[in-house]
């Protein structure tokens, strides 16, 4: 496994030093898709949003994710206007989990209510499968082979 070496020691958010990486999705309902990552991937709900506006925070491992319902242009994003995906089969972007055991994953997390595309299949350089999440987003989940190297 190759290490990496970064600068900032700890991870928050908001963070007190440096930036924190988080990504965001645009849901349909906040309670519904933060219950959805706690239950299957043991996320940590740090805020369940609330009708004014405020979107939801879960951490999830080492990453945070947040969730809000979509809404159009604001001051700061003036031609931008957040949706669900309007074809769950059209995607452009999905988050990947890494983990060390997929069948181990793949097993506890559809007993927790992941709804897989696919079992894990066989690809170059890892074993993956795909979860659908409540709106529609897919999330890799991966096993990168023994001998397999990033770079």
């Amino acid at each position: 496994m190759n290490s990496v070496q970064v600068e900032q020691q700890s991870y928050e958010m908001p963070p007190r030093n440096g930036f924190t990486i988080a990504h965001f999705l645009t849901v349909a309902d906040i309670d519904r898709s933060a219950r959805f990552y706690e239950r299957v991937f043991g996320g940590r709900i740090l805020s369940r949003g609330d009708s004014n506006g405020a979107p939801g925070y879960i951490q999830i491992a080492n990453t945070w994710l947040i969730v809000n319902v979509g809404g159009g242009p604001t001051p700061d994003k003036p031609a931008v206007t957040l949706s669900v995906l309007p074809d769950p089969d059209k995607v452009s972007s999905f988050m990947n989990i890494r983990v060390a055991d997929i069948q181990a994953c793949y097993e506890l997390w559809r007993s927790r209510g992941a709804e897989f595309i696919t079992e894990p299949k066989d690809k170059y350089g890892e074993t993956r499968c795909y979860i659908r999440d409540p709106d529609g987003y897919i999330i890799e989940v991966g096993q990168s082979k023994p001998d397999f190297t990033y770079g």
